[in-house]
């Protein structure tokens, strides 16, 4: 079975809004022909040569990614460009891109964030930054765990949840300080700690985060903070927004994940003993 494009983008933009996505943020269509069939997309968190190849190799029609390949702007894309050869190969192999990044992270139910404050069990989570028209949707989620647990045992509970990575899980706090209410934010989202602070948050988890500012924070009353790797803090949306697109399409295209690791770091070395 097959579907236009043109309808999976409707089906996509339905849920992920473009007016949510930041003025700065580049969303939607990147090269593909609405007209064109679609057997196959493929959820990327990142559009790297990896995932272009895992595109090509499946016969993927559409790849949806949360990270733009462009967010500057851009005069050409020569084959000679390391951005511009994937959309040479992907115009090459019949094969779309479609980006919902900001936009994905405020959106309501489905989205990003919703999808990060579900793997980690969050019960009763709404948006940490509600958009002023939708209440359910915003940036960040807050919500409560099931069970009151240290922060030592959350740190654990993150890292069984989301994706292994080099850089694993932080933790900045007293260990045994109790968690109860949760704030999260995929993607870098420390600019969220006052909002975390301000919502009664014992804990914010988010990416990215700053040695000074993590310092600073911990010479205050607020959260304690959870540092997990970008990539990590994103995927828990990929297999969601799968099995949404899926039903919104009847089943007439087949919907995947990548199984391909976008997180650029590949090694953690610690020292012996």
């Amino acid at each position: 079975m097959t579907v236009r494009l043109g309808e999976v983008l409707a089906a996509l933009d339905a849920r992920y809004d473009p007016a949510l996505a930041e003025s700065w943020d580049a969303v939607g269509l990147v090269c593909g022909d609405p007209a064109e069939e679609v057997r196959r997309v493929l959820f990327a968190v990142d559009p790297t040569a990896a995932v272009v190849d895992e595109v090509i190799e499946t016969g993927t029609q559409l790849l949806v990614t949360h990270h733009p390949l462009f967010l500057s702007p851009v005069h050409g894309v020569p084959a000679d460009d390391p951005k511009g050869r994937l959309v040479h190969r992907l115009v090459r192999a019949g094969a779309a891109l479609f980006v919902a990044h900001t936009n994905a992270d405020r959106a309501p139910d489905h989205g990003v964030n919703a999808a990060l404050a579900g793997v980690l069990g969050l019960v009763d989570a709404v948006p940490l930054q509600p958009v002023a028209h939708d209440p359910r949707a915003g940036l960040g989620r807050v919500g409560r765990l099931p069970e009151a647990i240290p922060l030592r045992e959350f740190a654990g509970r993150a890292a069984a949840a989301l994706p292994v990575t080099a850089g694993g899980v932080r933790a900045a706090g007293d260990p045994d300080r109790i968690v109860g209410t949760v704030a999260v934010c995929g993607g870098s989202g420390g600019s969220l700690l006052g909002a975390a602070a301000a919502a009664g948050a014992d804990v914010l988890l988010t990416s990215d985060l700053k040695h000074h500012p993590v310092s600073d924070a911990l010479e205050v009353p607020g959260p304690a903070l959870c540092d997990v790797a970008h990539y990590a803090s994103e995927w828990p949306w990929l297999p969601v927004a799968a099995e949404v697109l899926r039903g919104d399409l009847g089943g007439r295209a087949e919907v995947a994940v990548s199984t391909r690791r976008t997180d650029p770091w590949s090694l953690r070395a610690d020292a012996p003993g």
